[in-house]
């Protein structure tokens, strides 16, 4: 069974693998979440070459049903962030 990993994990298999020390990682992860979450907020587009691509997307309100009471809820419009992977990362997955 997949295990998950966490932020604490992530950086520890960075450190493992880099020169990097603890502090310097962890930096960096929080940048790039940052920057990412920024540049997301402002409508643009983020593409890591072999990676991915972070981007939002537009939901219409909607109508729904509550599970439990089975009554008619509206879900309003939202902005959503979306991630499609890279060819190289479905590749490496495959």
């Amino acid at each position: 069974m997949a295990k998950n990993i966490n932020k604490d994990m992530l950086i520890h298999a960075i450190v493992e693998k880099t020169d990097l020390s603890k502090r310097d990682v962890a930096a960096v992860i929080e940048s790039f979440v940052d920057v990412v979450t920024s540049e997301l907020r402002s409508g643009n587009k983020i593409t890591v070459t072999g990676f991915g691509t972070f981007r939002v997307s537009k939901r219409a309100a909607r109508q729904g049903i509550n599970p439990q009471t089975k009554a008619k809820i509206n879900i309003p419009a939202m902005t959503v962030p979306k991630f499609t992977a890279g060819k190289t990362l479905k590749d490496a997955v495959k």
